[in-house]
């Protein structure tokens, strides 16, 4: 099953609630290996099926510079939404996230991503299956691979799940980022099903466990 309409899961006709100008692929981006970006910002790309919901949910997060969705971890360069849907070029739907440790820490953000999806179904969130909604931890260095193991086995020993998780952590090797109408997507498309049915209750889950770690203009009021 792939990207094609299904019950409350995604289309691979993305455009009917974007303008022309959509249509238009963004050029790509790649970052390197470092974990820093500038100053005291840090890199971390993080796949937990469709990267609406994980945007959605990380740029909501203080301390969170930007949440860029896009495809990693694959073998095809600059790969299309269609390209990666189809599950032929090793891509997972990921999200690269630029953040402040001041304010936020490597720990905090995983614990948010961990919680935030299911990280025992293999290749699937819901209805959204195929190798390209694997979860996935792309580290940027060694500190962030001792991190993401860490806190992996934390879970797994502490029994938070019926099953075991199968989170993949494996080193960034590329990123190629998203056309531009998957951009803020659950912002731009609230009354969209996937966005009421799917995305929703994620960042339900968000408000009610982590409010004191949102954003003020992302609070209830």
């Amino acid at each position: 099953m792939s990207c094609f309409v299904h019950l409350f899961g995604k289309s691979l006709s993305p455009y009917s609630a974007t303008s022309k100008s959509n249509k238009v692929r963004v050029c790509s981006i790649v970052m390197s290996n470092s974990a820093e970006i500038s100053g005291d910002l840090e890199v971390v790309t993080l796949a937990s099926g469709c990267f609406w919901c994980t945007e959605a949910v990380f740029k909501r997060i203080k301390g969170v510079v930007s949440a860029v969705p896009g495809y990693a971890g694959g073998s095809v360069n600059n790969p299309t939404y269609e390209q990666v849907c189809s599950g032929t070029t090793g891509h997972a739907e990921a999200v690269q996230v630029q953040f402040d440790p001041n304010i936020i820490s490597l720990e905090q953000i995983l614990e948010i991503f961990f919680y935030t999806h299911d990280p025992t179904t293999l290749n699937r969130q819901g209805n959204d299956v195929g190798t390209q909604y694997r979860s996935v931890i792309f580290y940027h260095s060694e500190r962030q691979k001792d991190i993401a193991y860490k806190i992996k086995s934390d879970l797994d020993k502490k029994g938070i799940y019926a099953n075991p998780i199968v989170t993949e952590i494996t080193t960034f090797s590329n990123f190629y980022q998203a056309e531009d109408y998957h951009k803020d997507y659950y912002d731009n498309n609230r009354s969209a099903p996937y966005c009421n049915y799917v995305i929703d209750p994620k960042v339900n889950k968000l408000l009610t466990k982590f409010s004191t770690k949102l954003k003020h203009e992302y609070l209830r009021h």
